[in-house]
């Protein structure tokens, strides 16, 4: 089983200021062997960790899941147009490209469950009729 891990849980481990931060340490290390995140969650994990913690820190936090602390799916381009689908599906919410793209990688290999502090992880809804939600740990 693998559960897919949000740049808002890798940040939050990173910064030990960061309210969620006990919390996103907890969660890593519970499901430490089922860790999985995307290239791009990878990018905004780094955009965000050097703007706020500086390039160093950033480069440890991305070198350390890339070598080993979770497995990294590439996003498809195919990946890509289902972000699109669902845009247009949900036009009422500004769900972010990294999002959408993150729930389709999560759909394509049949992952249900998230770690993330993001709202729009449990607000997204797939399947049949869009009855499906993901289960996220948060």
């Amino acid at each position: 089983m693998s559960v897919f891990v949000d740049t808002s849980v890798w940040y939050a481990a990173a910064d030990a200021d960061e309210v969620s931060h006990s919390r996103a340490c907890v969660l890593l290390e519970q499901y430490a062997s089922e860790l999985l995140t995307s290239d791009h969650i990878l990018i905004e994990t780094w955009q965000l960790t050097a703007k706020r913690l500086g390039f160093q820190t950033a480069e440890q936090l991305v070198n350390a899941i890339r070598v080993g602390r979770a497995r990294v799916e590439e996003a498809t381009l195919t990946d890509l147009e289902m972000a699109s689908q669902i845009a247009a599906a949900f036009a009422d919410q500004a769900f972010s490209l990294i999002d959408r793209t993150s729930w389709a990688v999560m759909q394509r290999l049949g992952v249900h469950e998230a770690l993330a502090f993001d709202r729009d992880y449990s607000i997204y809804r797939f399947g049949r009729d869009r009855r499906s939600s993901f289960t996220v740990h948060s």
